[in-house]
């Protein structure tokens, strides 16, 4: 894609990406939605810690597209799932970056959870 705006005009921000050294999974009401020994965690300033699991890994009949979308300077654009898992789907809980800035190049192809949104949403092993 590129470089990211964000780093470059903000260097002291920091986001570290790191591999996840065992298994991680992600439940939602007792049902596993991923599971992965391929997980990056990434330590944002200001931000909790985010497992982003390849979606080889996810469980991804359970994901619908959603209309949500945001940008971040540092990772690039990102688009939203909904989550259907129990009796209402759980809006704008799973997201991705499709073409992460440069910086960011491990996070493609890989979706994150908001466990600290929606407190259904079990974030395991990290």
């Amino acid at each position: 894609m590129s470089k990211s705006p964000g780093h470059r005009q903000h260097p002291e921000h920091k986001v570290l990406e790191s591999r996840v050294p065992h298994t991680m999974k992600v439940e939602v009401d007792g049902v596993t939605v991923a599971q992965s020994d391929d997980v990056i965690r990434v330590d944002e300033d200001q931000a909790p810690a985010r497992y982003y699991f390849p979606r080889s890994d996810v469980r991804m009949e359970m994901l619908a597209p959603s209309s949500v979308t945001s940008d971040c300077p540092f990772k690039g654009h990102a688009t939203y799932f909904d989550l259907k898992a129990g009796a209402k789907p759980l809006e704008g809980a799973v997201w991705t970056y499709e073409s992460p800035y440069d910086e960011h190049l491990a996070l493609r192809q890989r979706v994150a959870f908001y466990d600290d949104k929606y407190p259904q949403i079990r974030v395991q092993g990290g």
